[in-house]
Formats: C-alpha cells, sequence, structure tokens
C-alpha cells in the first residue's frame, strides 16, 4: 500500500513538472505570436509573467498581449498551487528522503559482481545476511515489509531493495544478471519456487538456494532450477535429534562451521586460483600442510562428486575445489599465498 502510494505521488509530480513546461511553452510561443515578441523577449514575458516578480515589459502591451497575459496569469496560479500542493504531499510523506536514500543504494547495487541476493529479511534471512558479511561477502536484501529496512543506513555496507521479490524487477535491481548467488528464504514455497524460476531465466549461470517448508516442495524447487533447497524446520530437528544420539560429533562438527578467532575453519580454495605451475600436479606437490598448517580434507572434482581425505597424490585438475581445515592464523597465511 505504501509503495503504491509513493508511485502515486511520483506520478503526480512528473503531471506537475509536465503543466510547468507546458505553461512555460504556451505562454513563450503565446507572446511570439500574438504580440510579435523575438524569442528571448517572449520567454522573458513568460517567466516575469508566471512568477509574478512585477519586472518591466519588454516592450508595450497591446490588447491581445494583455488579455493573454491575464489568461497566463490565472493559468499559472492554478498550476503553481496544484505543483505546491504535490511537492508539500511529497514531503511530508518522506519520500524525498527515502527516494534520494534509494538512489545512493542502487547506485552501489549498480556497481556490484559475484554478489549474493538475499530474498526475504525473516529470521532465516538475517541468518543468512549474518554470515555473508562475517565473511565479508557483499550482498543485496530484497524485502517487502518497509519496517524491516528502516533501520538500514544508505552509507552502511548493508544494501537492500524494497520491494517483492517475486517480481522480475525487483531482481534486476538487486543486480541478478551480475550475482554469483541468491538465497530465498520467503515464507511461502510458491513464492520460492516463482523466485527460482524467474532467477534461473534472468541469469543461468546463478547458484540458487531455496528455503522449503513442505518435502512435497522439494522436488519441485529442484526442478524448477534450484541447486540445493534447505528446510530449515526438518534440519533443526535432526540436529537436536543428534545432539542426543552423538552429542560429541555435533559439538565438533558445530565448532568447524562457525567463524571467529578461536576456532578451526573450514575453507575452500578453487584450483583455478593456484599459481598455473601447480596445476596437473598432486595435492602432495602443492604441500600446504607445511607452508600454512592447513589440511586438506576433501575435494569437489568438475563432476560435482565429492572426495573425503583425497590421497596425496590425486592430481589437481581445473574446475575443482579444495576444502582445507586450518585455525584462523593458518587460514591468514593460506590467503596470503593464494
Amino acid at each position: 500500500m505504501k509503495l503504491f502510494k509513493s508511485n502515486f505521488i511520483q506520478k503526480k509530480i512528473y503531471k506537475a513538472l509536465l503543466l510547468l513546461i507546458v505553461l512555460l511553452s504556451v505562454g513563450t510561443f503565446g507572446y511570439i505570436l500574438i504580440g510579435g515578441f523575438s524569442f528571448i523577449d517572449a520567454l522573458y514575458m513568460t517567466v516575469i509573467t508566471i512568477s509574478t516578480v512585477g519586472f518591466r515589459e519588454a516592450q508595450p502591451l497591446d490588447l491581445e498581449s494583455k488579455i493573454f497575459t491575464i489568461f497566463l496569469i490565472i493559468t499559472s496560479v492554478s498550476i503553481f498551487g496544484y505543483v505546491i500542493s504535490v511537492i508539500t504531499e511529497y514531503i511530508s510523506n518522506n519520500n524525498l528522503i527515502e527516494d534520494i536514500k534509494q538512489r545512493k543504494v542502487q547506485g552501489k547495487i549498480d556497481k556490484l559482481k559475484d554478489h549474493t541476493i538475499v530474498c526475504g529479511y525473516g529470521r532465516n534471512g538475517k541468518q543468512a545476511v549474518a554470515k555473508l558479511k562475517s565473511h565479508k561477502k557483499p550482498c543485496v536484501i530484497i524485502e517487502s515489509r518497509a519496517e524491516l529496512m528502516e533501520g538500514f543506513d544508505a552509507d552502511a555496507d548493508v544494501m537492500y531493495i524494497k520491494g517483492n521479490a517475486t517480481d522480475d524487477e525487483s531482481l534486476i535491481k538487486a543486480g541478478i544478471k551480475n550475482a554469483a548467488h541468491i538465497i530465498t528464504t520467503l515464507p511461502s514455497d510458491a513464492d520460492n519456487l516463482y523466485v527460482v524460476l524467474s532467477s534461473r531465466q534472468l541469469n543461468s549461470k546463478i547458484t540458487i538456494v531455496s528455503r522449503a517448508s513442505n518435502d512435497s516442495s522439494y522436488s519441485k524447487l529442484k526442478i524448477a532450477g534450484a541447486d540445493n533447497v534447505i528446510m530449515p524446520d526438518k534440519l533443526g530437528g535432526a540436529h537436536m535429534a543428534s545432539l542426543v544420539i552423538t552429542p560429541d560429533i555435533i559439538e565438533f562438527i558445530d565448532r568447524l562451521s562457525v567463524a571467529g578467532d578461536n576456532v578451526t575453519n573450514l575453507v575452500e580454495i578453487l584450483t583455478d586460483d593456484l599459481p598455473k605451475e601447480y596445476m596437473s600436479k598432486s595435492i602432495y606437490d602443492l604441500d600446504l600442510r607445511k607452508s600454512t598448517g592447513c589440511t586438506v580434507i576433501g575435494l569437489k572434482t568438475p563432476d560435482r562428486e565429492y572426495i573425503i581425505n583425497p590421497a596425496a597424490s590425486t592430481k589437481l585438475t581445473p574446475n575443482s575445489k579444495l576444502i582445507l581445515l586450518g585455525k584462523p592464523e593458518e587460514i591468514r597465511k593460506l590467503n596470503q599465498l593464494f
């Protein structure tokens, strides 16, 4: 409703500006045709007439010019009254400040590449954004509920679009065509399905992660183009049961998955980012354990096959990913090397 009202007021402003341009044009050409004024004199007469400043006429007015001037004054008073009422309404609704703020944010979004779009800023959306921020990954939020966005500052590192993620326009504003990932956490599975379809259509290479509430939605979202489908309720229940069955293992895994300065972290490296001399060589030749202290615990092949605890003799191939385990200081050494 608020968005509709904002668009309605913007249309009224465009209408008011158009009326001013028409009034200026009619006045200028009217003085040229009726009074025989030059273009500059006609424009001058129009400006001093509609602004009611009362400067001297460019040349004496004949009867027809005087009648036209009366018409121009009456018309300009009506139009100026309309313009002032529209501007007052616009400012009173805080739309002017909000639009300036949104344009500033939009300018930042337009410069992004390989960022992540988060659709919905509810419980799951907030967790996703917090995780992305902790890893310093740029992200853009799409949220239709304005009250959730009120605390955000245009100068902050949180970028957002006020709109519905099911609208292609909102996705395009969020930079879907240049984004690397999109996470849709909307409450409705139908809305998430629509976002997945639209995202895959707008960017065929984007990685899509979708939330699902029902088991029946899982396969539909996968068919629609989602790379990963997460069911928070089911995942939460399984996690709680695992804490009863194998508490120490789950606690250990949780410590691996949490980012911080006092825990052990899991990171991934794309083999294409490694120096060229390491390509087609083995994990042993890379010797990360000696140079950084990190341990290779997994490998994802170009065919999306995961190899757990790969052998040291495993060859490095393009488009593969190494999964590494290390302490924060070891991860920092790794980042300095590669």
